[in-house]
């Protein structure tokens, strides 16, 4: 197994967040000014949010605790001296539910996680001491969207439809992209459009699109830092199946070290048409954890389609 590649750099207009400050910088004079501020280089940027919003009742893996919040104190229950009162709550979820980033640690196979560490070594009621999502490095950097959907002239895949090499392969190429080592890549499935059927969108039954075993191959062979997808699973899930077997997981996270976005909102996305973008990916760093929520953004130049 090979070491995973990480792409904690962004590119294009952001390549300013890796410039050293300069000595003595001519349009400023000041030392420690960036000769070209970052924030300059993305004025006006259109900032998509690639996250689906969490609620109580929201679909999710029925593998996975859920989503609950709590009102613990409520306005009045506690007023100050001088009138003021505040309100806050209790939030209970699985690292796996909404958006999220899956772990190294999330999956094994045959007891063995990624780089051959035993599982059964690693874990404890603490969770992980290595390969926890505490070890994800935030991702800035260049993002391309495979759309398999636009792909096939269709708004959303059918359920239960295997995405293979050959879609993913025809994709890249009608969107003049290529998928680069260290970098992202998100498959768009259309899925998105489904949040608000819990029935249709956890694919338990009727099944969900995604990459079979050979696109899951394809994808490994280019070493991308990260691969995400609109679905529960990053998997193709056929009809009746569930969650039986995850090959594209093992594939990904136990052979390969890529981490995994999923539940990802890619709908939006896509409608911009926009093939390759930046992205911003930090999912919250519970020490230990299998896997937590994020909030992607994309951002796009300020003339991208709304």
């Amino acid at each position: 197994m090979t070491t995973p590649r990480r792409a904690t750099r962004a590119h294009g207009p952001a390549d300013a967040l890796t410039e050293k400050p300069d000595e003595g910088n001519s349009m400023s004079g000041a030392p420690g000014v960036l000769p070209t501020p970052l924030w300059h280089a993305l004025a006006g940027a259109r900032v998509v949010d690639l996250a689906q919003p969490m609620r109580r009742g929201m679909p999710q893996s029925p593998n996975h605790p859920p989503f609950r919040l709590l009102l613990e104190r409520r306005h009045g229950d506690m007023v100050r001296e001088d009138g003021g009162s505040a309100a806050n709550e209790i939030v209970i979820t699985g690292g796996h539910v909404g958006t999220h980033v899956d772990a190294l640690a999330h999956v094994s196979h045959d007891g063995l996680l990624y780089g051959g560490l035993a599982a059964a070594e690693q874990q404890s009621h603490e969770g992980f001491a290595r390969l926890g999502i505490d070890e994800f490095t935030p991702y800035v950097g260049r993002c391309v969207l495979l759309d398999v959907a636009r792909l096939h002239g269709v708004p959303v895949l059918p359920a239960g439809y295997e995405i293979t090499p050959d879609d993913l392969a025809a994709a890249e190429s009608a969107a003049g992209v290529t998928v680069a080592a260290g970098e992202a890549v998100l498959i768009g499935t259309g899925w998105s459009r489904h949040w608000a059927d819990t029935a249709v969108f956890t694919g338990q039954t009727g099944g969900a699109p995604g990459p079979g075993a050979a696109a899951g191959e394809w994808l490994a062979a280019r070493r991308p830092a990260l691969v995400g997808g609109e679905t529960i699973a990053f998997e193709h899930i056929a009809p009746g199946r569930g969650h039986a077997t995850l090959p594209v997981h093992r594939t990904l996270l136990v052979e390969s070290g890529i981490n995994i976005v999923e539940t990802m909102r890619l709908d939006a996305l896509a409608a911009t048409g926009a093939a390759e973008f930046l992205l911003v990916l930090a999912p919250l760093p519970f020490v230990g954890a299998t896997g937590a929520p994020a909030r992607p953004l994309a951002l796009l130049p300020e003339h991208a389609a709304e």
